[in-house]
């Protein structure tokens, strides 16, 4: 492989990473402004409120994400095997 090629495919890796890690890093933070404003508003200070429901978020982004979150990354793996096998 050539040094394009490599930096290529590194480029395209770190995009495909970004994509995927997008909406469960937003989905987390919009559920975190969510709760801070709730118990800015009620003055409650209980640090392990924000915990179980940005897990119980982020759990059901994942299930409703995986199908296309793993088809991404399929396509990504067999394009460059492909292109691994033609450059042999």
């Amino acid at each position: 492989m050539t040094d394009q090629a490599v930096l290529d495919t590194l480029r395209e890796a770190f995009t495909i990473a970004l994509k995927l890690a997008a909406p469960l890093l937003i989905v987390s933070l919009s559920v975190g402004l969510l709760i801070s404003i709730f118990q800015a508003a009620t003055q409650i200070q209980e640090q392990t409120l924000t915990f179980v429901p940005k897990l119980i978020i982020i759990g059901l982004t994942l299930i409703l994400l995986a199908p296309w979150m793993m088809t991404t990354i399929k396509d990504f793996v067999t394009s460059h095997f492909h292109n691994i096998l033609n450059f042999m």
